[in-house]
């Protein structure tokens, strides 16, 4: 009687062979791990060849053909067309960067549409969530599966986020031939690449407009480009400037500490750094050392000590009288336009709404309140509003011009993507961003390293 038929199957995120037994020689993807030879999904497509040569049945597929149309008739630019054909070229696995407001969606619908097979786009917010679901049913014209929270219904054409994508995955990671991971910067923290980790799909694709750095991949953390694919398409801010995005200025406003605020600045600064360099931490740990100043801060008093002058610090200067002073005079100066005023504290947004009497959007506004803030802004019965970190990322924002940021530790990734949210082309208005800081401090250093770095690689914290 003839042996069965080696299988390989999905089973809970993982590739299980089947009929197979522990003497057989496999592949080195697999290990033999409670009673079978089992290895991550994502080595799927890499294990084709040898299912062919070997004459393995494959199981694996459960994905479908899409067959709408695309309803959305707008022309790709040039740029978004070569993006598409790079990633094709690369066998439809990679990371294409592009600015924030160059489209990068539209990218993605188009590579859905010439891919018309089953499609999971994963998002980092909820907010993003909906958005994608929104462009993916004007698009398409048909219905689209959500999953997240008590939302979950699983579709052709699905959309969930990167704290729900693992338990999708891990049940139904065979039904989607292409995975989109929207901001996939994100991706190397631990809990977030075992959704990459575990999907089958032969197709991906990343999208940013600041990739990690290497130290963001580093430390038990993932990599992309072993997850996705490496970088494929690159577009710079500069090449799109005039054309597909707003003709930018920017300008640094240097403000003074008061006498009392820069005693109090001095001595923290002589705490945190007098522990820094008496344990040689820059030394020892490079780009990483504020990372483990902060891992010390736990067990050890004196760096304890250290890490609390340095969160002074930070509260200091975030809501330092000199930044409140040239608030004030940029929102006179520009009464007539849209504004969007950042910064790195939920108190000291509040305190900016208060004094101004205009709305705040933290991670505390609640779903109705911001969809109302956001469309009265649009319409232009607010001419400002101001916000902790909650639009720096993805959120399509109405029609703003001026961007004013209250300096803070943001690091480059953050610069380019409040950047972005001004540079959406209308006729051919200018957009300006003013970032104020505080004058020999800090953020002095911070930000010219924010400029130097468009990478969107991390800061160092000095």
């Amino acid at each position: 009687m003839p042996e069965p038929k080696r299988t390989l199957f999905f089973q809970g995120g993982t590739l299980v062979v089947g009929n197979a037994d522990e003497r057989d020689p496999l592949p080195a993807q697999f290990r033999w791990i409670k009673g079978r030879w089992r290895c991550e999904g994502y080595h799927y497509a890499a294990l084709v060849p040898w299912m062919r040569q070997e004459g393995i049945r494959n199981q694996v597929p459960r994905w479908e053909r899409l067959t709408s149309k695309l309803a959305d008739t707008r022309e790709p630019h040039a740029y978004q067309l070569a993006a598409l054909d790079a990633w094709e070229r690369a066998a439809r696995r990679g990371s294409i960067v592009l600015p924030t407001g160059a489209g990068k969606t539209f990218v993605a619908i188009h590579a859905i549409h010439r891919l018309a097979r089953s499609t999971l786009v994963v998002a980092p917010t909820i907010d993003l969530l909906h958005q994608w679901y929104a462009r993916l049913v004007n698009a398409f014209q048909t219905e689209v599966g959500v999953f997240y929270g008590g939302e979950k219904r699983v579709l052709p054409l699905t959309v969930t986020t990167y704290h729900s994508a693992g338990d999708l995955v891990a049940e139904y990671g065979q039904q989607f031939h292409l995975v989109i991971f929207d901001e996939v910067h994100h991706l190397p923290a631990p809990s977030w690449g075992e959704a990459a980790l575990m999907a089958p799909a032969p197709a991906r694709m990343g999208l940013t407009a600041t990739y990690p750095g290497e130290e963001e991949q580093q430390d038990g953390r993932f990599r992309v480009d072993e997850l996705i694919g490496p970088i494929v398409y690159t577009e710079r801010l500069e090449n799109l400037v005039g054309e597909q995005l707003a003709f930018y200025r920017t300008e640094r406003l240097r403000v003074n500490l008061t006498a009392v605020e820069r005693v109090a600045y001095d001595t923290d600064r002589a705490i945190y750094m007098g522990y820094v360099k008496a344990q040689q931490l820059q030394r020892l740990h490079g780009p990483g050392w504020f990372h483990a100043l902060m891992r010390l801060s736990a067990s050890d008093r004196e760096a304890r000590r250290a890490w609390l002058a340095r969160q002074r610090i930070d509260r200091l200067l975030s809501a330092c009288e000199g930044k409140f002073h040239a608030l004030d005079a940029l929102l006179r100066e520009h009464a007539n336009n849209q504004v969007l005023v950042f910064t790195d504290s939920n108190a000291v947004a509040y305190e900016v709404a208060s004094r101004h009497l205009i709305p705040v959007i933290s991670h505390e506004t609640k779903a109705a309140e911001r969809k109302y803030i956001l469309e009265s802004f649009g319409e232009k019965r607010y001419h400002a509003l101001v916000t902790s970190r909650v639009l720096n990322e993805g959120v399509d924002v109405p029609e703003a011009k001026v961007a004013i940021v209250l300096g803070g530790s943001a690091g480059a990734r953050e610069y380019i993507q409040r950047l972005g949210r001004i540079l959406r082309k209308v006729e051919n208005r200018e957009a300006v961003l003013y970032e104020v800081i505080v004058r020999g401090t800090f953020e002095e250093g911070q930000s010219q390293r924010r400029r130097r770095r468009k990478d969107g690689t991390a800061d160092a914290h000095v």
